[in-house]
């Protein structure tokens, strides 16, 4: 039985932009008054984005609002924040983002007992007519669930 997991923020838009390959936990490097403001559920990956600079990984445009009692200690929603991985994990991310067109996008943002973690998905664009494959599934899928849900009622 593992730790306790407490879901803080999730990114939606990355399942319906992209496909995803490989997921990978991260930790992340955080000030005190920003894991008090994400433990309140303050926290937006929806617009966020992942970058491997220097052997380092770096979140860009993750969104976690002030804390309120923080004063002087706040720092500024949008700052870039470091990942911490494995140095093994990010040379083999590296590599496979060089070569094949993968970008790394955050997927969601949780609590792993005391610990905020962030899991990031290796993920190819999807065009068009791949996003509209996914909605009819989703209709198809909706269609068959409420007949279902009909033919239990009667």
């Amino acid at each position: 039985m593992g730790e306790r997991i407490k879901l803080i923020a999730n990114n939606k838009k990355a399942y319906h932009d992209y496909f995803i390959d490989e997921k990978y936990e991260a930790g992340i490097e955080l000030a005190g008054t920003e894991v008090k403001s994400m433990r309140m559920g303050k926290c937006s990956v929806k617009e966020s984005f992942v970058r491997i600079d220097k052997g380092e990984v770096f979140v860009y445009g993750m969104n976690i609002s002030p804390y309120e009692k923080g004063n002087i200690f706040n720092k500024d929603p949008l700052r870039v924040r470091k990942l911490l991985l494995h140095r093994a994990e990010i040379s083999k991310l590296d590599g496979k983002m060089a070569t094949k067109g993968y970008t790394l996008v955050p997927l969601q943002v949780y609590f792993k007992g005391s610990l905020v973690k962030v899991e990031i998905g290796l993920a190819r664009g999807k065009k068009l007519y791949d996003k509209r494959d996914d909605i009819a599934k989703k209709d198809q899928r909706r269609e068959l669930e409420r007949d279902f849900k009909v033919k239990n009622l009667s």
